[in-house]
């Protein structure tokens, strides 16, 4: 492949004939990249083995790590898992089209190359019109992990995507900023268990109280990295050095500019992802603010954004504090821990 194509879609009501387009284009085999509520994915025929394989080539993704399976409705959930547990239903009625990944025993009908050999697959349904569209253009489930390189950091913008796979990609539909920003809650269901895979767009908090009335605590932690798409050591990293300092505000944010003082000091240009209320910063500090720490969602919205700015800047090394751990600020630790591959420094 030699050409991609780019095309602006309006976000809300999508133009039919480049919806229908992009539908043919996954239908024969190709890849489409197209924006979701999370971040763009890379959409390929889930049931077409060769066209997976595309996916794999086009990010040079490893074998072992599986993508997720996308349906546009609720009701196609049989088309892809081989069962659905109450607690799986449950936890669809309340957050699908959204944000949220459930990890179920698969139909046959899905390749092996799509689950990394396991028997199990994670589905989802985005709440992303042109997502939602390009999949009932389609008309088969489609599998689609975050149209980057990979382990490099997410794609929240067309742009984003272009960087990293010009010429790898058959159509790229353009539709603005990703409004989330960051991925999908991942979880892993059956008759007994509800576990954390992945934190991301749905909090703990909000998926604890629809399975709690079950009788079912939500656990955390998966087997092996196999089991859900980002949970490698490293992932969503930005090229340059990236050190995390995570505590209690008042000593992450002074202990992560006293370090870029430091890295300033001995010549090196340096990056800081921080918020709208922290400072005051050292001179020279090339500054990337995200938000206000009372909005968790702005943060996330302009995370990978902003690492990749600072990438674009040519940092060499980038400090950040964090967030919390509650809600979206457990997401944005473990986005910003697996993008400084575990460089995190408590204070």
């Amino acid at each position: 492949m030699s050409v991609t194509r780019r095309v602006a879609i309006d976000p809300v009501d999508p133009d039919p004939a480049l919806i229908a387009e992009a539908g043919a284009v996954i239908r024969r085999g190709g890849l489409v990249a197209f924006p979701t509520e999370t971040v763009y994915g890379l959409g390929a025929n889930a049931f077409d083995e060769a066209a997976v394989a595309r996916i794999f080539a086009a990010k040079e993704r490893a074998a072992s790590d599986p993508v997720i399976v996308h349906l546009a409705e609720a009701s196609e959930l049989g088309r892809v898992a081989a069962g659905v547990p109450p607690a799986a239903r449950a936890l669809a009625e309340r957050f699908w089209p959204g944000p949220l990944t459930l990890v179920l025993p698969k139909q046959p009908a899905i390749p092996a190359n799509v689950t990394a050999g396991r028997p199990t697959v994670g589905i989802r349904v985005p709440r992303h019109p042109v997502a939602r569209a390009v999949i009932r253009a389609a008309g088969v489930p489609v599998a689609a992990p975050s149209a980057n390189r990979f382990t490099r950091t997410s794609a929240t913008l067309a742009e984003h995507v272009l960087d990293d796979l010009d010429g790898r990609v058959d159509l790229i539909l353009d539709a603005g900023p990703a409004p989330l920003g960051i991925e999908s809650t991942v979880v892993a269901v059956d008759d007994a268990s509800v576990r954390m895979l992945r934190p991301g767009a749905v909090s703990a908090e909000e998926i604890a109280e629809v399975v709690a009335p079950l009788g079912i605590a939500l656990r955390s932690g998966a087997v092996d990295a196999s089991e859900a798409p980002g949970l490698l050591k490293r992932h969503y990293a930005p090229r340059a050095h990236l050190t995390v300092f995570h505590g209690p505000t008042e000593r992450a944010v002074p202990a992560a500019l006293r370090h870029a003082a430091d890295e300033l000091a001995a010549g090196r240009r340096v990056g800081a992802l921080l918020a709208d209320e922290d400072g005051p910063v050292p001179a020279g500090l090339v500054v990337e603010r995200l938000g206000s720490r009372a909005d968790l969602q702005a943060i996330a919205h302009h995370l990978f954004a902003a690492l990749r700015r600072l990438d674009r800047a040519g940092v060499e090394t980038i400090v950040a504090p964090t967030f919390g751990e509650r809600g979206l600020g457990a997401a944005l630790l473990d986005r910003l821990t697996r993008a400084a591959e575990g460089r995190v420094i408590e204070v």
